[in-house]
């Protein structure tokens, strides 16, 4: 019960990913062998290299026993020179063909992690966000660089069991050639050893599973604290995070040692066993020499050849259950190359430019069947209309914007764009017409007029600076150290908040999308910024579709309609003074978080000198 209870222990937290799928052997090699497919002309000489290395390896105990036999039968000491000379060309032409192989091995190899690699990428980006939310970024991570790395290694692996399999034939050969009695013993033995390898298989791939469970763990600790880390400095966190991170480093540590142990006492027990056997044929060798059935000359060969054939044979077994830890970790990359988005397109029509108007109609969206957001929502949104979507934390806000971008899939109803179905549009055609700044704007190490040029890769100098210069005649470019070519450090930490915006603004200038959308900022910013701001949400706003998250009351007033949100329904829509006037939520919402914004705002004095908020 106790064992139980530790397992469990060390286990905790290693779960399985959701879209984790269990594979056969004959899948996963099937699917590897995909990927070797196009290396077809390198395969051929690296096998023709192994057959030949294994070949020289197979001859050199030949050519000792031959001229031994020669030497040992007259005055033939000539020969010497001759045994060595042929030892030596051989000993070279097997580290020239272990070279070849080597060398065409790893480019090989690389290739194929290359590859898969790309693969599991390439479908990771294309993920909906639903599944970023879900799983953890550094286990994704460890899929894609540790998991591909692990299985390079076993391959590399594999090309020595081929050599060692190719010199086990040869010399199987060679023992038939010189006692065949001896050799059908010989492999009547050898399934035993087959056998107690195939006994490691399951618990090789089981432990290895594991431990690359326990290495994304370790990713994903490394990612958060280093991500955090500013969080943790404010509040002198650093020895809490630390602490984290080594439990499941140590966690990590002792799932490796699980792993290392079995995998390390896979060839002792192979050995022992190939042992045994060994010394069952000197045995029986032994007792037909001395009856004379074979010579003693033949018996001392063939005792000789079998310790040389039990190495390839013990290697084959045992490699049977390191390459399960292969499997294992080709099993992961492909469990996350395999998964299906949920936002799913039913066609693949092109999208030339958007009006932008937007109609949902009768639309269900719930991001698990516990957390039903919108129910039977409508709501239609005019083409170059601008709409400020308000409404207390969950009401649904977001999640309007983030359906109308596609990036999560609703249950029922539909959406439409300019009268055709959201999901029959080309994904990457559609969302290229679509502006997106969230609520904290994402910026790419490099300088200021590299992250504008990402909303357009094909936008000039000149046509960065004169979108830039259109937000209040480029007054906030001074701001920066260096202008345009001010570096923004990683995730733009050296510029301020206001700053990022202004960039992340400048960028969706600079995309000339049709739609507009805006998780607006609830950071306090400078007035000389909050206009620079302003002033790029109005140029924004004046010429194209607009939703907007807003929080600013400029913001809220520039909007042609206000649409106030409770619990996934509209409850209130119309301007700012249609909506003071109804008296209705609006105003409540308004007194409580948007009336110390207008420039009317007068705080009052309380009965002892205190503000009233609110008043």
């Amino acid at each position: 019960m106790g064992d139980n209870t530790g397992m469990a222990a060390l286990m905790r937290g290693l779960d399985s990913e959701a879209y984790d799928r269990q594979y056969s052997d004959r899948e996963l090699v099937g699917r590897i062998l995909r990927y070797f497919r196009p290396y077809r002309g390198k395969i051929v000489v690296i096998v023709i290299a192994v057959f030949l290395m294994a070949g020289a390896s197979a001859s050199v105990p030949l050519l000792v026993s031959a001229g031994v036999d020669e030497i040992s039968g007259g005055d033939k000491e000539f020969l010497i020179p001759l045994l060595v000379t042929a030892v030596f060309v051989a000993g070279v032409s097997i580290w020239f063909l272990n070279w070849i192989r080597r060398r065409l091995t790893s480019e090989v190899v690389a290739d194929v992690i290359l590859a898969m690699r790309d693969d599991a990428f390439a479908v990771t980006i294309r993920q909906d966000m639903a599944f970023f939310d879900e799983y953890s970024s550094g286990r994704i991570v460890s899929r894609i660089t540790t998991d591909t790395q692990s299985f390079g290694e076993v391959i590399m692996l594999a090309t020595d069991v081929i050599n060692q399999l190719a010199v086990a034939l040869i010399l199987l050969l060679v023992l038939f050639s010189i006692e065949w009695r001896l050799t059908l013993l010989l492999l009547a033995m050898a399934p035993f050893v087959a056998a107690a390898a195939l006994t490691f298989r399951n618990l090789a791939r089981k432990v290895t599973r594991q431990s690359a469970r326990a290495v994304g763990e370790v990713n994903k600790a490394i990612q958060e604290a280093v991500t955090g880390i500013r969080v943790a400095k404010n509040f002198r966190q650093e020895l809490a995070i630390y602490q984290e991170f080594h439990a499941v480093n140590e966690q990590a540590y002792h799932i490796n040692v699980r792993r290392n142990f079995v995998l390390a006492n896979i060839f002792p027990v192979l050995n022992v066993l190939s042992g045994v056997g060994t010394a069952v044929l000197i045995y029986t060798g032994g007792l037909t020499a001395v009856n004379g059935i074979i010579s003693i000359a033949a018996w001392y060969l063939f005792v000789a050849t079998v310790d040389r054939f039990w190495f390839p044979v013990t290697n084959l077994s045992a490699f049977w259950s390191q390459f399960q830890a292969g499997l294992a970790a080709a099993e992961r990359v492909f469990a996350l190359t395999d998964v299906e988005s949920e936002v799913r397109q039913t066609d693949n029509q092109p999208v030339s430019s958007l009006r932008g108007e937007i109609l949902f109609e009768h639309v269900s969206f719930r991001y698990s069947e516990q957390e039903q957001v919108l129910a039977d929502f409508s709501l239609r949104i005019a083409p170059g209309e601008s709409v400020a979507l308000v409404g207390h934390t969950g009401a649904g806000k977001s999640s309007i914007i983030k359906l109308v971008a596609r990036f999560y899939e609703f249950q029922s109803g539909q959406i439409l764009i300019d009268g055709r179905d959201s999901r029959t549009f080309d994904l990457t055609e559609y969302r290229q017409q679509i502006g997106i700044v969230s609520q904290v704007p994402f910026l790419f190490a490099g300088t200021v007029a590299e992250n504008i040029r990402y909303g357009r890769p094909a936008a000039t100098d000149t046509e960065i600076e004169t979108m830039a210069r259109r937000i209040g005649e480029g007054e906030w470019l001074e701001t920066l150290p260096d202008g345009l070519n001010s570096r923004v450090g990683e995730r733009g930490n050296r510029l301020s908040l206001g700053q990022r915006q202004l960039v992340a603004l400048t960028r969706v200038l600079v995309q000339n999308p049709c739609i507009f959308i805006l998780d607006e900022a609830t950071a306090s910013v400078d007035p000389f910024t909050e206009s620079q701001i302003q002033h790029a949400l109005n140029l924004i706003m004046a010429e194209r579709t607009s939703i907007i998250i807003a929080h600013r009351l400029s913001t809220i007033r520039a909007a042609d309609r206000i649409i106030v949100l409770q619990k996934g329904q509209i409850i209130e829509q119309g301007n700012h003074e249609a909506l003071m006037a109804q008296g209705g939520h609006y105003a409540e919402l308004y007194n409580t978080y948007f009336r110390h914004q207008s420039a009317s705002y007068q705080p009052q004095l309380g009965e002892y000198g205190r503000l009233e908020i609110g008043s």
